[in-house]
């Protein structure tokens, strides 16, 4: 059941990422490729947890599931947040990390081997340095611009932003709440990325 769940869940956030994708060849807008980026990051990263629950963890799984929901997921919000808040340097700032994010998740030693059927801990497999600093900078970074961008534009996107915010308070407590598993944890990426779809989307309130 776990293994079905996650893959359930990598399905529709590759489903809302290839809507994003389909709405920037329509009309490209800032902001919107960082985001289907994203929302990959969490398609791939529930993938990972499919696979773990599926087959067992392993140092392949580990290396995924680090890369797109330690690694990605969250840069990629802030990035796209920051384009569409007119800083144009974010997207090539956005490509510089994400190539730095694929080459440590590539290269980072394991010190204690994958096993088991539960969500592996950064901690006990990693060294602090590089891989687990560069999660917490592009996390705590990451989240931090896409809040601030949402709560800056809050009077004029209400309904979307607070959606955003919304979708970004569930990414948080999935991932605080490894207790909960494959399943719970898949859930939780799959409802943040519907709620952070819908606020991408959502039109400015003066444009309706």
């Amino acid at each position: 059941m776990d293994a079905l769940l996650g893959f359930a869940a990598m399905l529709v956030s590759l489903r809302l990422t290839a809507e994003l994708l389909r709405r920037h060849r329509a009309r490209p807008a800032p902001g919107l490729l960082a985001w289907a980026g994203a929302l990959a990051a969490f398609a791939l990263g529930s993938g990972a947890l499919a696979w773990g629950a599926a087959a067992g963890w392993d140092d392949r799984s580990f290396r995924v599931y680090y890369l797109f929901g330690g690694l990605l997921a969250a840069a990629l919000l802030g990035a796209g947040s920051l384009q569409y808040a007119g800083r144009r340097w974010a997207g090539p700032l956005a490509l510089l990390y994400t190539g730095l994010a694929v080459g440590v998740a590539l290269a980072m030693q394991i010190t204690e081997p994958v096993t088991g059927d539960s969500i592996p801990e950064a901690q006990a497999h990693l060294e602090l340095y590089p891989a687990r600093v560069l999660a917490i900078l592009g996390n705590g970074l990451g989240t931090i611009a896409a809040i601030a961008v949402a709560l800056a534009g809050i009077r004029r996107r209400p309904l979307g932003n607070g959606l955003i915010l919304a979708g970004l308070a569930v990414a948080a407590i999935g991932s605080t709440l490894a207790g909960l598993g494959e399943a719970g944890s898949a859930l939780f990426s799959a409802a943040a990325a519907v709620l952070l779809y819908a606020g991408f989307v959502s039109r400015p309130a003066s444009a309706r």
